[in-house]
C-alpha cells in the first residue's frame, strides 16, 4: 500500500508551483499530461509514495519544468491559459488533505508580478524527456542541484528590519554585575600572564 507525500502549491497568473516534500526520495517519477493530470511516485526506504492530482485546467507540458532536490521535488507547471485558478484541483473535486498552500511562494492576484527565487536550481523540461510528456525515470538525475534559496524569504535576516519602537534597551542589573566580574577576571588573568612572561 502506498502513502501520500505532502504537497504544497502556489500560483501566478501563468503558472503553478507544486512542491512535493519527500526528503531522500529515490526513483522519483513525475508525469504531467496536457489535460492537467499530475502524477508522482517515489520511495523512501521501504515506503512507496504516490499521488495523482487532476489540476484545475489544461497545462503546457513543453514549457513546464522540474527540479529534483535532496529534500523535495519542485515543479513549475505552465498554465495553458493565463488566468487565476480558484483552487489547485478541478472544481468538482475537493483538494486532498495532504495538499496545502505554500505561503512562502503565495501572492494575491493584485500582487502578481514577483517571481519565486530560483537560484541554484537546475530545471529540466517535462516535455523533453520522451514518454507521455513526463520526466520518466529520475534515478539517473540525482545531481540536479539542491533546493538552495527556497527556504522562504532569502536574504531576509533580522538586520533587514528596522526597530521603530521608542523603548530603550535596558539590561538587567544581574547581567551588568556579571559583565563587571568578567572584566575584573580578564584583567587579573592578563596581569598574571604579564608577570609570568617577565
Amino acid at each position: 500500500m502506498s502513502r501520500h507525500p505532502e504537497v504544497k502549491w502556489a500560483q501566478r497568473i501563468d503558472k503553478v508551483y507544486i512542491t512535493v516534500q519527500l526528503p531522500d526520495a529515490k526513483d522519483a517519477k513525475v508525469n504531467l499530461e496536457p489535460d492537467g493530470v499530475f502524477t508522482f511516485s517515489g520511495s523512501v526506504g521501504t515506503n512507496l509514495y504516490e499521488l495523482k492530482l487532476d489540476l484545475n485546467d489544461k497545462v503546457n507540458v513543453e514549457a513546464s519544468k522540474i527540479s529534483v532536490g535532496v529534500r523535495s521535488i519542485f515543479c513549475i507547471v505552465e498554465k495553458a491559459e493565463a488566468k487565476w485558478w480558484k483552487k489547485l484541483v478541478r472544481d468538482d473535486q475537493r483538494a486532498p488533505h495532504f495538499v496545502k498552500v505554500d505561503w512562502d511562494k503565495w501572492v494575491d492576484e493584485d500582487d502578481d508580478g514577483a517571481d519565486v527565487n530560483l537560484d541554484g536550481m537546475d530545471f529540466s523540461n517535462f516535455g523533453g524527456m520522451g514518454g507521455m510528456g513526463g520526466m520518466g525515470d529520475m534515478a539517473g538525475l540525482g545531481g540536479l542541484g539542491g533546493m538552495g534559496g527556497m527556504g522562504g524569504m532569502g536574504g531576509m535576516g533580522m538586520d533587514d528590519f528596522e526597530d521603530d519602537s521608542d523603548e530603550e534597551e535596558v539590561s538587567k542589573p544581574q547581567a551588568a554585575g556579571h559583565a563587571a566580574e568578567a572584566e575584573k577576571t580578564e584583567s587579573a588573568e592578563a596581569k598574571t600572564e604579564s608577570a609570568q612572561s617577565s
